[in-house]
């Protein structure tokens, strides 16, 4: 399968990111306590300048910025299971945010003087890693007339269920990283308050990101997003393209996950089908195909060898294609490598 098929396959059943290998993968760490109880996220509108990221497989990416200027910023984001606040793994988040002069991508209208319908940047999609986690590099947006400074995104859970919201910041932090680079962000301060704010102006709690960091080494946000489902990766709320795959196959989470190199990636089959099995990383780009052959209806498994493939420690994508006699069904999970 190409990298169109699979990033449009992406689109329809879910989406994350890179995972802080210090945190939890050096062998002697735990990974960071999870909260005993977390609230749904609020929703809020996608507009007025939103796009379905997913009619263009461009936007699979962590690096979102393209040639715009602003203070770096790394937004990382971490989903959990409003049912059990457990991490939510292989699922789809979407993010877009203006540029440092307040200016969409994608759009050229009275609203959005300076914008361009060509244009595709500081928006983009991944996949949530084991851990629930995704990551984004950009920049800190700037802010326009009427709205104070957010980022929009999107939690896609199953191809019936999205949680869309916005997330903003603290505002002397804000002003303070305006301030730190005024020939960049030449409108200086932002001068709403989250009461003028038509969006926060009932409420921000659950959506005001954490920003640390300095004007030489960047910023990083971060904020916990609770979304409708269970922290098994695939949420109580199920569609019709997870309901079809359910009458074929069932696909597990590879184990260990993390690994060290080598991995074990079990399914099952509820027909006889022939099996294959693509390798993708973070950028959609495919790096090999696992074929499997015809197998018959029961349990099975794979061994993925990372180091025979030579690649390095990161994230990456595998998708299973069962076919037989009712059609071609796929579905993926992330799985991450430590070697």
């Amino acid at each position: 399968m190409e990298r169109k098929s699979f990033l449009k396959s992406l689109g329809l059943a879910g989406a994350g990111a890179l995972i802080p290998f210090g945190r939890v993968l050096a062998g002697n760490e735990e990974p960071e306590a999870m909260p005993t109880s977390c609230t749904l996220i609020p929703t809020e509108t996608a507009g007025p300048f939103p796009l379905d990221l997913t009619a263009n497989t461009y936007y699979f990416r962590s690096d979102i910025k393209e040639d715009r200027t602003g203070a770096p910023l790394k937004v990382k984001m971490r989903i959990l299971g409003v049912d059990n606040c457990l991490p939510m793994t292989n699922v789809r988040v979407n993010i877009w945010m203006c540029d440092k002069d307040g200016i969409y991508s994608g759009y050229d209208t009275p609203q959005n003087q300076g914008g361009s319908a060509t244009t595709k940047w500081l928006r983009g999609y991944q996949i949530t890693d084991a851990n629930g986690e995704v990551e984004f590099e950009t920049i800190f947006p700037g802010w326009y007339q009427g709205r104070i400074c957010h980022i929009h995104f999107q939690v896609y859970v199953s191809s019936s269920y999205a949680a869309i919201s916005q997330m903003t910041f603290d505002i002397e932090t804000k002003n303070a990283i305006y301030a730190a680079f005024p020939s960049l962000y030449t409108k200086g301060a932002d001068p709403m308050t989250f009461a003028q704010d038509n969006i926060f102006s009932d409420g921000y709690t659950y959506q005001l990101a954490s920003l640390t960091g300095n004007s030489v080494d960047g910023y990083e946000a971060f904020l916990e997003v609770s979304v409708k489902g269970s922290g098994d990766g695939n949420g109580t709320s199920i569609g019709h393209i997870e309901k079809e795959n359910a009458k074929q196959f069932s696909l597990g989470q590879n184990f260990p996950n993390p690994h060290n190199g080598i991995t074990e990636i079990p399914f099952t089959l509820h027909n006889a089908a022939t099996v294959s099995f693509d390798i993708f990383d973070i950028q959609g780009r495919k790096l090999t195909t696992l074929e499997m052959g015809r197998l018959s209806a029961g349990a099975h498994s794979v061994k993925v060898d990372m180091g025979s493939l030579n690649l390095p420690q990161g994230n990456y994508v595998y998708q299973i294609a069962v076919q037989n006699n009712d059609g071609i069904f796929r579905q993926y999970k992330l799985m991450t490598a430590a070697r």
